[in-house]
C-alpha cells in the first residue's frame, strides 16, 4: 500500500475487506489524478462488444492502462465508481472478478451505481478513478 494511502474498515461498518474493498480510504495531501470515466471503447475506435463480460474486461484494461499514464499504479487508487447499466447481483458476480483485477491487491473505496444508460448505445459499464499520485 502506498504510504500516502490509509485504508480502514471499521467494526462499526459491514466488513468490506472481506469483499476486497474498503470503506473509507484516507489521503494525504499530494497530487490527485481524477480520471474520467473508462468505457469499453478500443483506441482504433472498434465498436464495444456486446457482452457485458467481455466490456468489463476491456473497461478495466483501459482503466489500468490510465493509471500507468498517470505514473500511478493500482495501489494509489483512492475511489472507483463504478456506473452499471441494469445493475443486478448477477451482472455484480461478473463485474467483481474484474474489478479485482484492476485492485491487484489494493482495496480501495468502492462505489457500485446502477443506470439506465450510459454516454453512447451499447455501453454498459463506466468506471471513473480517484488517485493519489505517488511522490
Amino acid at each position: 500500500m502506498t504510504q500516502s494511502l490509509m485504508r480502514i474498515n471499521p467494526p462499526t461498518l459491514p466488513d468490506a475487506g472481506a469483499m476486497g474493498y474498503s470503506q473509507i480510504t484516507i489521503a494525504e495531501p499530494g497530487r490527485m489524478a481524477f480520471v474520467s470515466g473508462q468505457v469499453a471503447w478500443r483506441p482504433g475506435g472498434e465498436p464495444a462488444p456486446e457482452s457485458f463480460a467481455e466490456q468489463a474486461e476491456l473497461v478495466v484494461k483501459n482503466a489500468r492502462a490510465a493509471l500507468s499514464a498517470a505514473g500511478a499504479s493500482p495501489q494509489d487508487l483512492v475511489m472507483i465508481r463504478a456506473y452499471v447499466v441494469d445493475l443486478t447481483p448477477e451482472r455484480l458476480e461478473v463485474l467483481w472478478p474484474q474489478m479485482h483485477v484492476l485492485f491487484d491487491g489494493a482495496q480501495p473505496s468502492v462505489t457500485g451505481i446502477g443506470v439506465a444508460a450510459l454516454a453512447a448505445p451499447g455501453l454498459q459499464l463506466e468506471i471513473e478513478m480517484i488517485v493519489r499520485l505517488p511522490s
